[in-house]
């Protein structure tokens, strides 16, 4: 799979929005290894707000709970700008806001090689669509 992962990860921009400092460490570390673009990481809602509105990027994992604010108004903002992210959270699914139960939730334990995968079968699916959109 790592060749796989490397493919569909390279040049990928991912946005990292983690307020966990070893945690965010190891997801752009192993994220880099495979040839993604990393933004962030960003431990606070304020400044991925500001990030979102001023970059560009293909992907975003986002932590629900930043230092106690939810991340609600950034999941929306990537949703209205049509960005593919998934949670990353050490609370349940059921506590998200129904308009968000469809986005993938991964919850803290979790092995980041597994995570990686998932971010890279996003990273495929997006650059893939944006390349349809192109050849159209």
């Amino acid at each position: 799979m790592m060749a796989d992962r490397r493919e569909l990860l390279a040049g990928c921009r991912v946005l990292i929005v983690e307020d966990e400092y070893f945690l965010a460490a190891d997801l752009e570390a192993e994220l880099k290894s495979c040839g993604a673009e990393i933004v962030g990481p960003i431990g606070n809602l304020s400044e991925a707000v500001k990030q979102v509105s001023r970059d560009e990027f293909d992907v975003a994992l986002v932590d629900v709970n930043l230092h106690g604010e939810p991340a609600y108004s950034l999941a929306d903002e990537l949703v209205s700008n049509e960005v593919p992210f998934c949670f990353v959270t050490g609370y349940a699914a059921k506590i998200l806001p129904t308009r968000f139960r469809q986005i993938k939730v991964w919850s803290k334990p979790f092995e980041v090689g597994d995570l990686v995968d998932y971010v890279a079968e996003l990273c495929d699916k997006t650059v893939r669509g944006k390349l349809a959109h192109v050849t159209a």
